[in-house]
């Protein structure tokens, strides 16, 4: 039998492709709980991808996605680029074009604009334009990025593979046209939405408060998005899932609160331009405080069609019913009624009313 030498070391190297990839760009990061407004980020130049930029690390994502801000400069372009990571880009400001392909001679362009969504089909080659010359375009996006480098820790096979998923883009011509097909759950299955201020929304009794709900399944990808709209003098019901949903006010003002199961709620006020994702399996209730209805989008984990396993909750608790999709909710007979009246208290100061009456006993409002 042939004996192996061994040798001793005092401790093993950490090693973490993603923290070491974020480095190697030179942008700032930011970390915490919330992003007050992604609008007024200041932003620092980004050579590799050739604009400016910044990421955000929220505490909420438990490392297993991330976001990052991308300004495109006045009339200009980012670098062409691919990667082995989902990616869904939210178009904060501006108006231009994007360019995806796997064969350079079947380049597939479409058009954006301000408040358009849509998602980058995996590892293929694609291009961002800024068509207009008098300001930058700023994006939003949300990539499975961390994981996917904790898993490979190769940056050649993340950025340099060749390889064609053929089945998630076929360099349709017609790929990213607004459209797709609508399931009666309220699930759009598309690569393109328009406007996701202006979009259709349905009511979605079940999560209270009067409100309406759309989710999007983009471009084959295991992570997804919806966006969800409640009334003024409204809250929806406290629920919780797992991590990385990353949420971003779209109109209305109000605030949010988020606890462990036992603890005791924080607030996070928000405005149009704020981003909070709560963290793994903390309830959550979103408040609408203001004048308008309150419309947000989450991106997020949670494909209906590619389930990815692990991370949420399968059983059911008291007070705690199980909702379609996973996840779990409280519902406003089961909540502290103290988060009602905080709710009361803060509608007052304004000289607003509620508008809980039909669905929460203590309610004195209307």
């Amino acid at each position: 039998m042939t004996q192996q030498l061994i040798t001793n070391s005092s401790s093993i190297q950490v090693v973490n492709a993603y923290t070491e990839y974020q480095a190697e760009q030179g942008l700032p990061v930011i970390t915490g709980f919330a992003v007050e407004n992604v609008f007024d980020v200041d932003l620092a130049p980004w050579p590799k991808r050739g604009g400016k930029g910044i990421f955000i690390n929220l505490d909420g994502t438990g490392g297993t996605n991330d976001a990052y801000l991308c300004e495109i400069p006045p009339g200009g372009t980012l670098n062409p680029m691919r990667h082995m990571y989902e990616e869904m880009v939210f178009v904060l400001d501006g108006s231009g074009a994007t360019s995806v392909w796997y064969n350079p001679d079947k380049k597939v362009t479409f058009e954006w604009q301000r408040g358009s969504l849509f998602a980058i089909p995996l590892n293929a080659n694609f291009q961002h334009f800024n068509g207009q010359g008098g300001r930058p375009a700023r994006m939003f996006s949300v990539t499975n990025a961390p994981i996917v480098m904790s898993l490979f820790h190769n940056a050649r096979f993340i950025f340099e593979n060749e390889f064609t998923f053929d089945d998630r883009f076929g360099d349709e011509d017609r790929y990213f046209e607004a459209g797709g097909t609508l399931y009666k759950n309220r699930v759009l299955e598309t690569n393109f939405v328009p406007d996701a201020y202006g979009i259709t929304l349905y009511e979605w009794k079940e999560r209270g408060a009067g409100g309406k709900n759309i989710s999007f399944e983009l471009s084959h990808n295991t992570m997804a998005s919806h966006i969800s709209e409640f009334p003024v003098g409204t809250y929806k019901k406290a629920h919780r899932h797992g991590p990385g949903a990353h949420v971003i006010i779209l109109g209305g003002q109000g605030y949010s609160l988020l606890w462990p199961a036992g603890g005791e709620p924080k607030r996070v006020d928000w405005k149009p331009g704020s981003v909070v994702v709560p963290p793994s399996l903390w309830f959550h209730e979103h408040f609408n405080g203001g004048a308008d209805p309150a419309r947000y989008m989450a991106l997020r984990w949670g494909s209906q069609r590619y389930r990815v396993t692990g991370g949420g909750l399968t059983g059911s608790e008291e007070g705690i019913t199980v909702e379609e999709g996973g996840g779990t909710q409280i519902e406003y007979e089961n909540e502290d009624p103290k988060i009602h009246q905080m709710f009361e208290a803060d509608l007052k100061a304004v000289g607003a009313l509620c508008r809980m009456k039909s669905m929460v006993p203590w309610c004195t409002g209307v």
